[in-house]
């Protein structure tokens, strides 16, 4: 007989996508099958980024594309709300007209919109902001609208404000307490925060009431909206679309209906184990009031989330409060707050620095003996953000002169003590001790290497600073001099070489050591330089004279090495396209050599197992059919990766494959400071995973969005996006400056997401030089990849035709047809494989080597 329950979860926003997630993942549904009703007719999607709506379309925001887990057990119905709950008979009714037993019900119902009883709130052209389809009727509406009104100046309203104004719409805000997100900042703050937005051509209307929405009176049979009436003032501020967004109010009408217990100002009572008062009925995220108390955040409801799980599991997870401090960018502008911001502790003293002129406040809560941090707000500048919120829930002791913290002077957290056991990275939960303990063991000496061993800073990326201090400190502790000098060999960073070598034109390693450096160079040196040589000069990598063997190994032999002293060939197929008749080449390649053959992530057909010797024959083959290095050995460009866009799919919107070749043809051969990878997708369904690349370009109805600075790997980043809606042309121009920069200003081995987050101002910064060409580049930028593509040559084709070139491909100078014999295999799933050290030979033995097979 079947022990298997049943879990009805009411709610599929983003808590409740999350609960069943854990549920998934911590096994729960090896005990339940999950039900979960989702009233929206699309599943659950990133509510937090709802503005980025009309830059990415709705597919993008979807946690669940598809509609379906990959467990079974949890299954989905959209379009269906529970309305109400019968906890005698353990069923749930639903908007359909069916019945749904249940012997767990979890409620995830979340929070409605406020909107206050204005007279004309039902008028035409009258919104509220929450969901993608009152984006899209917001969207539709300001087609035709010239001016709209945001009632609500905290942060959800300037989120809609921020939407409103990005569909070109003259925008006001409307707030009735005396200042912008007064939940977060104080009248200062609110005052930095309101001169900022209003620069931006936003309109702000602080302390005032709405007494009236105006109807048009030209039309009052249209029930449209017309304008909008402030109490105490005689005139209408004209609005063809209003947005209420003054804050939620948890959706417990459920709850209230079948008796279950509610807090005094709304939601669901819960214990700390997310349980109310029916022992079968959990509630979690804005519906749900743990001690009484909403959290209008979604990581609460995240952690509610778990706990439940937790709970069903058996286990000891318990909810008691969390942080709400907040860090956010709105329309631009830094704002952070956290800790106790307004000082409502007993003796509690306010630190205070404004710089009016650069939009800057600062705001720091002591206590009254002045040892310690208790909050704080930032507005304008939050970037020590990540330093002085682990000082408040870690007790730090403040420095003899606290205001040091937050004067511009300041160095922050590495000068104050911060003890081993503060939590430096709240994302990842990495402490100082750990941090300082893997600087010291691995001897790391810079932040993206501290980064990928740690794991601190890979999330948001506030705790960066830190790390920079951190490194500094644990460096001059070990005696070690803090430069940016690229080895010992220069006295230079990359970026100081890359234009002492554009200047000078100097055009061989051996130049620059006579001009800037010293001695004879290093594996550091050498092929950075090399590097740099190549793409400015854009010289064979095997000319001894110029760049010589480029990077590494890789690149000396125009492959890259193996496991056992193999190598693997892997000729570009742009965009992923490739003929029937090439196709069958790879494949007899394949064959007569012997070599194992395997289609990579990046819509290329790799195949191993070349022996040095074989290299030259081999790419002759694959050159004489049409191919060309597809430069997997080199810090270059590798693939753009496409989806089969709108020449065959039916949700295309662009022709993504003959954009992705035309990209990858237009860089290819590019050298950088780390490799580069692009994707092209058709859609916003993103099916070419184009976010997780170096630059993405996804389609759109009015022509391509350019994300940049994304990558997989071992720290994965997301990229984000430069420009929207763009041309060919400016697509290509904007690409174009962006990679020239990079190759330009970029750390040795520096990927472009950790480029992008140690450049001062990140990807505003990138904005200004690359779109508004605030340096004045922009055109010499373009030209210098024009020179790129103008002098593009095939490195495979370059090396065949050259003798001196295919004489180093020999595994023994002095016995040239001699193959290595230490090179062996064995044979898996029909093909070869290395052999390991303590398997014997079953196959390489008996392969003639030295020649094709």
């Amino acid at each position: 007989m079947s022990t298997r329950k049943t879990l009805v979860v009411a709610g599929h926003g983003m808590v409740g996508h999350r609960f069943v997630q854990a549920a998934i993942e911590r096994g729960l549904t090896e005990r339940y099958d999950v039900i979960v009703y989702g009233e929206e007719p699309r599943e659950a999607y990133d509510r937090v980024a709802l503005t980025s709506y009309y830059e990415v379309g709705a597919d993008a925001l979807s946690f669940l594309p598809g509609g379906k887990y990959e467990d079974p057990r949890a299954v989905v119905t959209l379009n269906t709300e529970v309305t109400a709950i019968d906890r005698e008979a353990k069923t749930v009714a639903l908007s359909d007209g069916t019945t749904q037993a249940y012997d767990v019900l979890v409620l995830a119902t979340g929070a409605a919109p406020f909107v206050p009883p204005v007279p004309g709130k039902d008028l035409k052209n009258v919104f509220v902001y929450r969901t993608i389809e009152d984006l899209q009727a917001i969207e539709e509406a300001a087609k035709t609208a010239k001016a709209g009104v945001v009632i609500g100046g905290g942060l959800l309203g300037l989120e809609a404000a921020n939407a409103l104004h990005k569909l070109e719409v003259e925008t006001h805000v409307v707030e009735l307490a005396p200042r912008l997100m007064a939940v977060q900042v104080d009248d200062a703050g609110g005052a930095t925060l309101k001169r900022h937005i209003e620069k931006l051509g936003l309109t702000v209307h602080t302390g005032v009431m709405t007494e009236f929405i105006d109807a048009d009176k030209d039309g009052v049979e249209d029930g449209k909206v017309s304008g909008l009436k402030f109490k105490d003032v005689d005139e209408v501020l004209p609005a063809d679309i209003v947005i209420f967004s003054a804050g939620i109010r948890p959706r417990d009408q459920l709850a209230r209906d079948c008796g279950l217990e509610v807090a005094e100002r709304g939601g669901i009572l819960v214990s700390p184990n997310m349980q109310t008062s029916d022992e079968s009925i959990y509630a979690i995220g804005e519906c749900a009031a743990p001690g009484g108390r909403m959290y209008g955040l979604v990581a609460p409801g995240y952690t509610m989330a778990e706990v439940a799980v937790d709970a069903l599991l058996e286990g000891p997870g318990e909810f008691l409060g969390a942080d709400m401090s907040t860090k956010l960018k709105l329309m631009g502008v830094d704002v952070a707050s956290f800790g106790d911001a307004f000082a409502t502790t007993e003796g509690a003293l306010e630190l205070v620095y404004s710089d009016a002129v650069a939009g800057v406040y600062k705001k720091l809560v002591i206590s009254e003996d002045c040892t310690k941090l208790l909050g704080g707000i930032l507005v304008g500048d939050a970037s020590s953000y990540g330093i002085l919120r682990p000082m408040v829930s870690s007790g730090i002791a403040l420095p003899e002169n606290p205001e040091d913290l937050i004067l511009p002077a300041s160095r922050g957290t590495a000068q104050i003590g911060m003890p081993d056991e503060a939590q430096v990275c709240s994302c990842m939960n990495v402490t100082k001790g750990e941090i300082c303990k893997a600087i010291h063991d691995e001897e790391l000496t810079d932040v993206p290497a501290i980064k990928q061993c740690t794991k601190a800073g890979t999330v948001c990326g506030s705790c960066t600073n830190i790390l920079k201090n951190l490194l500094t400190e644990e460096m001059e502790k070990s005696g070690k001099a803090v430069d940016k000098s690229i080895c010992e060999h220069f006295a230079y960073s990359r970026q100081e070489l890359f234009d002492l070598i554009k200047i000078g034109q100097l055009k061989s390693f051996d130049a620059v050591v006579e001009a800037h450096g010293t001695g004879r160079g290093c594996d550091i040196c050498k092929p950075a330089i090399a590097s740099i040589l190549a793409s400015q000069f854009n010289g064979h990598v095997l000319d001894n004279k110029t760049t010589g063997a480029l990077q590494d190994t890789n690149d000396a032999y125009l492959a890259n090495l193996q496991i056992n002293g193999t190598y693997s060939v892997v000729p570009r197929i742009p965009g992923g396209e490739i003929t029937p008749e090439k196709l069958i080449v790879i494949g007899e390649v394949a064959r007569d050599f012997n070599l194992y053959t395997k289609i990579t992530g990046g819509q290329r057909i790799d195949m191993f197992g070349a022996r040095m010797e074989q290299l030259p024959e081999i790419w002759k083959r694959l050159v004489d059919a049409g191919f060309e290095s597809g430069h997997a050995y080199g810090k270059s460009l590798r693939t753009v990766k496409s989806c089969v866009g709108s020449e065959w799919c039916r949700y295309g919107v662009q022709e993504s494959v003959a954009m992705a070749i035309e990209l990858e043809l237009r860089y290819r051969g590019l050298r950088s400071p780390h490799k580069l990878k692009g994707g092209v997708s058709g859609c916003a369904r993103e099916c070419a995973e184009a976010r997780g690349k170096d630059f993405g370009v996804i389609a759109t109805e009015k022509g391509w969005n350019l994300y940049v600075g994304g990558n997989g790997g071992a720290v994965p980043a997301h990229a984000q996006l430069l420009a929207g809606d763009l041309s060919k042309e400016d697509l290509l121009k904007y690409l174009d400056r962006f990679l020239m920069y990079y190759v330009r200003t970029a750390d040795r081995l520096q990927r472009t997401s950790t480029w992008i987050d140690q450049l001062d101002g990140g990807l505003d910064r990138v904005k200004e030089i690359v779109l508004h060409d605030s340096l004045g580049l922009g055109e010499e930028l373009e030209n210098e990849m024009a020179r790129h593509v103008d002098t593009y040559f095939d490195e495979w084709k370059a090396t065949i035709e050259d003798p001196e070139k295919v004489a180093r491909f020999v595994s023994f100078i002095n016995a040239p047809g001699t193959p290595d014999p230490n090179i062996s295999f064995t044979e898996d799933r029909g093909q070869i494989r290395p052999v390991t050290f303590d398997e014997p030979v079953s196959l390489g033995s008996s392969i003639p080597v030295g020649a094709p097979q």
